[in-house]
């Protein structure tokens, strides 16, 4: 997973917030979503990416499935003879579970559709290729 460093800084006049630590114990975010849905006329995983990293998030990554159903129990498939315009996605995101709860009110206001679903992760490593920026826990 990709994970902004702990020493990252923000872009001049930018308002985001420099990454920090973790703790050992954080929440992973999954969010299962259509790669057609929309959020402001924006793709929703491209919008939920950007307004997390807005909130100081720790880390989001997106990653697209070959194939998928969900409630509907439509097909989803990215195969030769026929490729779907609407492949599942997946949003991943890490951070404390305070930080996490703090964003769940603003991502339901952001999706019509979807699954979203938060386990327990344990931070192994959050680190960057600078020198001296890695934490091993």
């Amino acid at each position: 997973m990709a994970i902004l460093s702990p020493n990252a800084v923000s872009p001049p006049g930018s308002s985001l917030q420099p990454t920090r630590d973790l703790p050992q114990e954080c929440v992973l975010l999954r969010i299962f979503l259509g790669e057609a849905d929309q959020y402001q006329r924006r793709p929703l995983y491209k919008a939920i990416v950007l307004r997390a990293r807005e909130r100081g998030i720790a880390g989001a990554t997106v990653l697209r499935g070959g194939m998928g159903f969900g409630r509907s129990t439509h097909l989803h498939n990215a195969n030769i003879l026929r490729l779907s315009l609407d492949l599942p996605m997946i949003v991943e995101i890490v951070d404390t579970a305070e930080k996490i709860d703090a964003f769940l009110p603003e991502l339901q206001t952001m999706m019509q559709t979807g699954l979203i679903t938060a386990e327990r992760a344990q931070i192994i490593r959050y680190s960057h290729s600078g020198p001296g920026s890695e934490r091993q826990v």
